[in-house]
């Protein structure tokens, strides 16, 4: 999804709390994650986070964030996989203080999942959730951004993900710089620079 329809999504969902909760959301994101390569993305082992792993690596590289660079984590790893594609749920064992867990599940979360989350947590890390209501996992989670179909305005999880991953990109509040800035300084990089009349 590209920014455009961020904004769209955002005016089509201004009436509601979601905009303000996805910021928030990725608020804490940014603020927990003090470590290079300490925000780490993991999911069910039948559900890995690619989408969101994407889409926050492309805005951490829009808004020179590379702290906010996410880390895959995955369940397995094929032995011939690329580094940055071979960071297997082992990596949750290491986790420590300034670094962040966050757990993306759409589905309840296995015990496997809740139990390294929660050592990460004893470890020192933050741990997020962004979930379907799994509250086993809310129980584990510093904080918890939810998506049920019971919402008087049913959202997606992929748009959630999507305002999640634009919000962490945003320069925090207070600062002159905002959304139109980030979109100026993505579309110089698709066309190149603009020049002044």
């Amino acid at each position: 999804m590209d920014a455009a329809r961020v904004a769209a999504l955002r005016e089509l969902l201004a009436s509601t709390s979601w905009v303000e909760r996805t910021r928030g959301f990725a608020r804490t994101m940014r603020t927990s994650t003090t470590l290079p390569s300490g925000l780490l993305l993991v999911g069910t082992p039948d559900d890995e986070p690619w989408h969101l792993t994407a889409h926050l690596s492309d805005e951490a590289q829009l808004a020179n964030l590379p702290q906010m660079r996410p880390t895959l984590i995955r369940w397995q790893a094929e032995p011939d996989a690329p580094a940055h594609l071979a960071v297997t749920v082992q990596r949750l064992e290491h986790a420590t203080r300034g670094e962040t867990v966050v757990v993306v599940a759409e589905e309840d979360a296995p015990e496997g999942l809740l139990q390294r989350a929660w050592d990460a947590r004893k470890a020192g890390a933050t741990v997020l959730s962004l979930d379907g209501g799994d509250t086993e996992l809310h129980d584990v989670a510093h904080e918890s951004l939810s998506v049920v179909t019971s919402d008087l305005v049913e959202v997606s999880f992929d748009s959630v993900q999507h305002l999640v991953s634009a919000a962490v990109g945003e320069v925090p509040v207070g600062s002159r710089r905002g959304f139109r800035d980030r979109l100026g300084r993505m579309l110089d990089t698709m066309t190149g620079p603009r020049t002044g009349r």
